[in-house]
């Protein structure tokens, strides 16, 4: 089982002894404290996070170091169209600083899961600026356009209960763009 413990100091961790992987089970409770550690995230339910970690593990991520989940990134093919729909980034404020989430996106896009993948689609709260400038970065390196409009309306979607939620998309964009050099 992968913890979730930040006792000793992962900021020691070189981005070199971070592992990306694919999800499994045993990541599901893990995840549930990664998002925790992560305002403003949406907390799911546990069992929603073992289906992201099982059922969406293809074209989901978790990056782990010392036996500590200190990201993940879950996201789905969104049928007929052609995109991956990246549904949260979580990175342990001991992860954070280090580039790991667009390596994680990067990684990501380069599984045969996302072989067809031509576009990228995430929503993100207008006031979330890191994630904002994350996808941002992504679209440059891919030399891909970004399109944001808003999806989900917080009075109309979320009955006022939520802020509203901006679809980014980024693409098209090329494959040979999307796999890291290193591989």
């Amino acid at each position: 089982m992968v913890k979730n413990s930040l006792a000793e100091d992962p900021a020691k961790t070189s981005p070199d002894d971070i592992e990306l992987r694919y999800p499994n089970a045993d990541d599901g409770a893990a995840l549930q404290q990664l998002v925790a550690e992560c305002p403003p995230l949406d907390r799911n339910s546990l069992y929603c996070n073992l289906l992201q970690c099982t059922h969406f593990g293809a074209t989901s991520i978790a990056a782990s170091a010392d036996g500590r989940l200190l990201g993940f990134i879950s996201g789905y093919l969104v049928p007929e169209t052609g995109a991956l729909f990246i549904w949260q980034v979580a990175v342990a404020p001991a992860g954070r600083q280090r580039g790991l989430a667009l390596r994680m996106l990067r990684d990501l896009l380069a599984r045969p899961a996302c072989a067809a993948v031509a576009f990228l689609h995430t929503t993100v709260n207008p006031d979330n600026v890191a994630s904002r400038a994350l996808f941002a970065a992504l679209a440059r390196e891919l030399d891909a356009p970004l399109h944001a409009e808003v999806w989900f309306e917080r009075e109309r979607h979320f009955g006022g209960a939520h802020p509203d939620e901006v679809l980014l998309k980024i693409g098209p964009f090329e494959r040979a763009r999307a796999v890291p050099v290193t591989q």
